[in-house]
């Protein structure tokens, strides 16, 4: 099966203004996580969906491809779907978010392999293993919990499954009794072209995580578990968080 990966780039963010465009690493993080997917062995190539002739040109300044999509896209699922309409030739589409800069192509491969290895689902993702009651408690954090054929059978905010005794050592326990789910996505294409069809859901709404409306459209979602999760940026301090990983993995100054 051919697969690419889609990253849907969007300029306005609420909680960290135009957050693609920081650059104080001498990269933007739009160009950070482009960069880090071509780590991937499995994929033909990166597009970078759109939104605003800013982004457009940021892209075309580092050499990536970049692709318009509707300014009024309701959701980056929705920008990888006007992508899927202009490349029948593939079969897979990777959504990788452009806040991304730490992914690795080993988690955009698993994704791929994971979805083109399993006939009954639509969609694949990914989740870790929680170890932290903090993350556990924490609504940024989406939970996710499993049928036995690692099908997703319900996405949530509050922490799932809830147990009635609590003791720390549920946190411990192997296999992982907690997962947070990991924002990478891996769609048929044909699922993103019937995508338009799905009406938000009543769950969607509520959570405000838009896997739920595959799931209640009876759609199946297949997870792969990975060791640890990949950090997405959301805030300043998840920025400059990322910056001193940066500046200490590759030896500059942030002051240059």
């Amino acid at each position: 099966m051919v697969g690419r990966i889609v990253i849907p780039a969007r300029l306005a963010s609420t909680r960290l203004p135009e957050k693609l465009l920081l650059s104080e690493t001498g990269m933007s993080v739009l160009e950070h996580t482009y960069r880090a997917c071509q780590a991937s062995q499995k994929t033909t190539g990166t597009t970078i969906a759109v939104d605003h002739p800013r982004l457009f040109q940021l892209v075309q300044s580092f050499g990536g491809e970049a692709m318009m999509t509707d300014p009024n896209a309701q959701s980056g699922t929705d920008r990888i779907a006007e992508v899927a309409r202009a490349m029948p030739g593939v079969d897979i589409f990777v959504n990788v978010q452009g806040d991304e800069p730490e992914i690795t192509g080993q988690a955009i491969d698993m994704v791929l392999d994971l979805l083109a290895t399993s006939p009954q689902a639509s969609v694949a993702t990914l989740a870790t293993p929680i170890r932290s009651s903090a993350n556990l408690n924490d609504p940024a954090c989406v939970k996710v919990v499993l049928g036995a054929e690692k099908e997703a059978l319900y996405f949530s905010r509050s922490p799932i499954p809830h147990p009635r005794e609590w003791s720390e050592s549920l946190l411990a326990e192997n296999p992982p009794l907690f997962l947070q789910h990991i924002g990478i996505y891996a769609y048929r294409r044909d699922f993103l072209l019937g995508l338009g069809g799905l009406k938000p859901s009543n769950l969607e709404r509520l959570e405000k995580l838009e896997q739920l409306r595959f799931l209640q459209n009876g759609h199946r979602i297949v997870v792969g578990i990975i060791g640890e999760s990949h950090r997405g940026i959301d805030t300043r301090a998840d920025y400059d968080a990322f910056k001193s990983r940066w500046f200490e993995k590759y030896g500059r100054n942030p002051t240059n």
